[in-house]
């Protein structure tokens, strides 16, 4: 995508994203989703000799299983509040890894450091895709493989992203959706001339069928980022009430039906 960039923009949209994500509790969250990380690793074949870079960690669900398997592993993410909580995942777990605060847009590597690029539900929330996705080609190694879970379009986890963004304003015209990275099509541009031809499978998670709807609509707002800033922000426009009523069966959704993600893998010519 070719377009003229306000810097200061630029770096509003990420600060406001660092904020997003460092609201509530991430890691309580994204426990709902932990066992992606796993599907991730083993699909890409971490091994011990391997020099894994996991772009966008969050608390680390996919770097913490790349370092079980015996790898080196660096954990970057923009929003350095979620390492104390990585950290101690990391230690329950038994393993080492580095953690770095960093953006996906501008990894802080130099060309070909990496064996393996991994991310899970983590750049997909990049502003600029061909940015991001030509950084971690950049970083990876000829012969290094690449492995990311991205949430589908037409899926439970879009509906709740849709419907929240339907009562925020518009982000920037240089933002693409991160739900585009959804879509193999897509991402098989982004990749274009980088040496990486990807390839996809849809694989899918049940969330918490079994949980009570009012306590996982309570939960979610609570604790999940995206969900916390929105309410802060209509509730002072008098507007968060609107919204609030329409979640339920939208979370409802989420947790009775297996949220479906996109499995990428692809290894650099």
């Amino acid at each position: 995508m070719s377009m003229t960039i306000d810097e200061s923009g630029l770096r509003a949209l990420k600060e406001q994203a660092r904020r997003t994500w460092a609201a509530g509790d991430y890691d309580a969250v994204a426990a709902g989703i932990w066992e992606v990380g796993e599907r991730i690793v083993r699909r890409v074949g971490v091994r011990p000799d391997d020099c894994v870079l996991d772009v966008a960690a969050g608390t680390g669900n996919a770097a913490i299983r790349a370092a079980a398997a015996g790898a080196t592993v660096t954990a970057l993410d923009l929003t350095p509040e979620l390492f104390p909580a990585g950290r101690r995942r990391a230690q329950e777990a038994g393993v080492e890894l580095q953690w770095v605060e960093g953006d996906a847009e501008a990894l802080p590597f130099d060309d070909e450091s990496f064996d393996v690029v991994i991310s899970t539900f983590g750049v997909m929330f990049a502003p600029r895709h061909e940015v991001a996705a030509g950084e971690m080609a950049r970083v990876l190694r000829p012969g290094g493989r690449i492995g990311l879970a991205t949430w589908v379009p037409d899926g439970t986890i879009a509906q709740l992203f849709r419907t929240v963004a339907a009562e925020l304003p518009p982000p920037p015209p240089f933002a693409q959706p991160p739900l585009a990275w959804g879509d193999l099509a897509h991402v098989t541009a982004l990749f274009a001339g980088t040496g990486i031809e990807p390839t996809a499978e849809r694989d899918a998670l049940p969330i918490d069928p079994d949980v009570a709807i009012e306590e996982a609509t309570d939960f979610y707002i609570n604790a999940f980022g995206p969900l916390v800033m929105a309410r802060r922000t209509l509730s002072e426009q008098g507007r968060w009430d609107q919204l609030a009523a329409r979640l339920a069966a939208v979370i409802e959704r989420m947790l009775r039906e297996p949220a479906e993600f996109l499995a990428v893998t692809g290894t650099k010519r």
